[in-house]
């Protein structure tokens, strides 16, 4: 696939370097063209970087690898506000929660995958990558631990949902589809739940029961 990443920091090389290791044609680009090429030149297989309005231009799927504070600074340098994301998955891992807390700083009833959608008119937006740190997608397939784990997904669009599964599935993961994007704030309040309890000391895993 052809994948565009919008962002330089850790999320955008453990993705970066998965997805270029497994064949795809990835670009990289954010707001300082510097640290793009250096991503780029760690990333190597390929990897190159470019101004965000190419990375966003004509791929087959792209990744806002930004806080979520800054997914609106980042779609306005890549010029998305008039439909040129048309189509296009735009994987949304962004947590719009409280540091060290966990809770939700979007308004009640709404949550930032939509708020993205809304900022993207056209592009297919998917939840994903949201609830494992950044260095869970390094060491290849499998994890960092090489145990694979469930990547819960939200999306409107079928395609874009599968899109997305097979990106997961490079890494070992196992793609889940929870639903529509309309349930996207539940998968936010997870992340909520799993920050605020890892800060406080406690295994989020030991709070969930196990179904057999």
């Amino acid at each position: 696939m052809r994948i565009g990443i919008l962002g330089t920091g850790t999320l955008a090389q453990a993705l970066g370097a998965g997805w270029a290791r497994a064949g795809h044609e990835v670009v990289v680009g954010g707001r300082s063209e510097s640290k793009a090429r250096e991503l780029a030149d760690r990333l190597g297989h390929g990897v190159r970087a470019a101004a965000p309005p190419e990375v966003a231009e004509g791929r087959d799927a792209l990744l806002l690898a930004v806080t979520w504070d800054g997914v609106q600074d980042i779609l306005r340098h890549a010029g998305v506000s008039g439909g040129r994301l048309n189509g296009t998955p735009l994987i949304d891992p962004t947590n719009a929660v409280e540091h060290g807390v966990g809770v939700l700083l979007t308004e009640p009833g709404t949550s930032n995958a939509e708020r993205i959608a809304a900022l993207a008119p056209g592009a297919h937006v998917v939840k994903a990558f949201h609830l494992f740190p950044s260095d869970q997608w390094t060491g290849g397939p499998g994890g960092k631990d090489g145990q694979p784990v469930t990547v819960p997904l939200c999306g409107d669009d079928p395609a874009a949902l599968e899109v997305v599964g097979a990106l997961v599935r490079d890494f070992g993961g196992v793609p889940a589809v929870l639903g529509p994007l309309a349930r996207a704030r539940q998968l936010e309040e997870v992340a909520g739940f799993v920050i605020g309890l890892a800060f406080s000391g406690v295994d989020p895993g030991s709070a969930i029961p196990r179904v057999p």
